[in-house]
């Protein structure tokens, strides 16, 4: 496969309104794309990122109102980092607390510095002040400084009872390369590499076994260029007896879904056509976005959806 690193991550949360602020106020992510959980339309699927949710730096959410809490842990995607520059760690802990935001103490990882906290909904992130190039331009947000933003995607904790299988998955079908081990942590990357390729793999015995819920991530996915490449990737996984489904035109990306051996739900996407089909790029997220075959239901969809402002 020729995977490009992470395309975006979808996660579920409890309250559409609380989520929203959290993103947009707190971490000064753009609400990019007001949409629809296609599966539940009755449901929002919410996107953020940077300011055109480029692949790499898109963070999604089915928001369940009401939705019981689950409980991050082993046989789930554990935990999600975004990558902020070297120099900005002490600006996101006066903010976060400023913000009563709690967070973890700061811990090393592979030589970066890792600061640990949770959504409202409990959901584990983290933020990696990495001094790895990242190019990345941040989202435009009126109060975090663009020197301090956040970059995009640094990586995704994958918690696991054995790596063993999923790592042969990822480096015999998936183009990725064992690139540092540290403690019960080993990190994979692809293509070119740094952040927003990474997946760790995690594998400490203290966690707990993984709840599905509220604060959970549903699924992460992964970069392909083109629908061509997408398509050789769908073939290489049916080659190799993957259960991997049919190509779903998801209207700003074509998607395929499969599960790695610990039961983590993995996508790959492609870059195209992207968020702005529908919306101008000064506009995105300012209205509810439907794909093609939902829109002759948008009256009774958006009467069955909550208010968010």
């Amino acid at each position: 496969m020729n995977l490009l690193g992470l395309h975006h991550i979808t996660a579920i949360a409890a309250d559409p309104k609380t989520n929203l602020d959290f993103y947009t106020r707190v971490l000064g992510l753009r609400f990019v794309k007001k949409s629809v959980n296609q599966d539940d339309p009755g449901t929002y699927h919410l996107y953020y990122g940077d300011n055109v949710g480029s692949p790499g730096t898109a963070l999604t959410f089915f928001p369940w109102q009401g939705l019981r809490r689950g409980r991050p842990g082993t046989g789930q995607a554990y935990a999600t980092a975004f990558s902020i520059p070297a120099g900005s760690l002490a600006y996101w802990q006066k903010r976060l607390a400023d913000l009563q935001v709690p967070t973890e103490p700061v811990t090393s990882r592979f030589g970066d510095q890792v600061l640990a906290f949770a959504d409202p909904d409990g959901m584990r992130l983290e933020l990696v002040a990495t001094a790895e190039v990242d190019s990345r331009a941040p989202a435009p947000a009126k109060d975090v400084p663009a020197a301090h933003g956040i970059r995009g995607f640094h990586s995704s904790t994958l918690a696991l009872t054995d790596a063993r299988p999923t790592a042969t998955l990822l480096t015999q079908l998936m183009g990725y390369r064992l690139q540092a081990e540290e403690g019960h942590r080993a990190r994979y990357t692809v293509a070119g590499g740094g952040p927003g390729t990474y997946v760790d793999l995690f594998t400490d015995p203290k966690l707990p076994r993984g709840l599905n819920g509220a604060g959970t991530v549903h699924h992460i996915a992964f970069r392909v260029a083109d629908d061509a490449q997408h398509l050789a990737a769908h073939e290489q996984l049916v080659a190799a007896g993957a259960h991997v489904s049919p190509v779903i035109d998801r209207a700003y990306f074509k998607s395929i879904y499969y599960r790695e051996p610990a039961g983590v739900l993995f996508e790959i996407a492609t870059d195209q056509p992207g968020f702005a089909i529908d919306e101008s790029v000064e506009t995105l997220g300012q209205k509810l976005s439907l794909p093609p075959r939902l829109e002759p239901h948008r009256a009774e969809i958006e009467a069955a959806l909550p208010k968010l402002g």
